[in-house]
């Protein structure tokens, strides 16, 4: 167990925006809610997964939506108390804990801000190890741990729970849902035993998000490269260099959609990479070759500062660097990649991991 201060959560906020390869919600807002919850209630504690009984109720909170809807309608800070109050009362069952369900912008900030404000524990625990954009896409929808019974809330105080045959249901009604109340809520989502969460969750992520956070702010600090010490700490890769030249994004059916384009510098020039979304960066390619493609990590991060850049960040001329990650060993496995592989968001690529295509010679359909 440590607590987790103000300093920590600058440094976990730069990490979730890394990790949530461009989607997961802006991670200030998020930072904001976390530091004036801690300003008010105190430090948060963070608790190992092995410090976690295996009895005890866990419960993970976040938001659902389009992460460009944060902009215009920030959450009022009263939505994730609400639903967590109506899922235990529906469950007849005292919360122990919350966890981030992914670990991504506004995503992994957002169990931080809530955990100070009902002085309960956090988990270094996700259910992704980056972000994806539906419900159904965690690690413990692929061990057959339900979604439901889940709670959406909004900022005017309505409170919808959800009792759904299967998690693929959870997220097509609750989508709807959430189109209704105005593109986001808040959610108290995949309750489940601490044994649960042990055997299925990605552990230690807030932790290796802190650690991103920390290294490219001491990079600065040393004067040394901060996307070089990026790619040691998460065995990465760059993929591209270059300008961004256009950006076409658009808010539909509850998602960000859109692609990016880039004009290659240095030792890419005269290459274009095209970088396609729906909420996070899920395939990265220039005219002949496969750079990267979910489930791998992409992330864009500014050429100069190595800060995170997310897809509602994205703006003409931006000099970035695009790297890729290797996604964690669970998406990897034939369910994985059923799951959020490049076919289930309609890509005719096969699913080649992102190591493989940084050799060279590796050529796209």
């Amino acid at each position: 167990m440590r607590l987790l201060g103000k300093q920590e959560i600058e440094d976990i906020a730069v990490g979730a925006a890394l990790l949530g390869t461009g989607g997961g919600g802006d991670p200030y807002i998020g930072k904001l809610m976390a530091l004036q919850a801690i300003e008010e209630f105190g430090p948060i504690q963070l608790l190992s997964v092995d410090e976690i009984p295996d009895d005890a109720f866990f419960v993970s909170s976040g938001m659902m939506g389009a992460p460009t809807v944060l902009f215009e309608k920030a959450p009022s800070g009263t939505e994730a108390k609400l639903a967590f109050e109506a899922l235990e009362k529906y469950m007849e069952k005292k919360i122990f804990a919350t966890f981030p369900i992914e670990a991504g912008g506004v995503n992994s900030l957002l169990p931080l801000a809530l955990a100070a404000q009902l002085g309960l524990p956090v988990v270094d625990v996700d259910g992704m190890g980056r972000a994806f954009p539906e419900l159904q896409m965690v690690t413990f929808y692929l061990d057959g741990i339900s979604a439901t019974p889940m709670v959406l809330a909004d900022e005017k105080g309505n409170v919808t729970l959800f009792n759904t045959i299967d998690s693929l249901w959870a997220e097509r009604i609750g989508r709807s849902v959430v189109i209704q109340k105005g593109g986001s809520t808040m959610f108290a989502i995949y309750p489940m035993t601490g044994r649960n969460l042990k055997e299925s969750g990605i552990h230690n992520i807030l932790t290796l998000e802190e650690e991103i956070g920390r290294s490219i702010r001491l990079a600065k600090e040393n004067n040394v490269d901060p996307i070089q010490e990026v790619l040691k700490l998460t065995k990465g890769f760059e993929l591209f260099r270059g300008k961004i030249v256009d950006v076409n994004r658009k808010t539909e059916t509850g998602f960000a959609r859109g692609t990016a384009k880039m004009e290659g510098l240095a030792d890419y020039y005269g290459e274009t990479l095209e970088l396609r979304f729906q909420n996070e960066h899920l395939l990265a390619r220039t005219e002949e070759r496969l750079l990267c493609v979910t489930p791998d990590l992409i992330a864009v991060l500014d050429a100069e500062t190595g800060q995170p850049i997310t897809t509602e960040g994205m703006r003409y001329g931006s000099r970035t660097v695009v790297i890729g990650i290797p996604c964690h060993s669970k998406w990897r496995t034939a369910k994985g990649i059923e799951t959020c592989g490049p076919g289930y968001f309609g890509y005719d690529v096969d699913y080649i991991p992102v190591e493989e295509l940084a050799k060279k010679g590796v050529v796209s359909k």
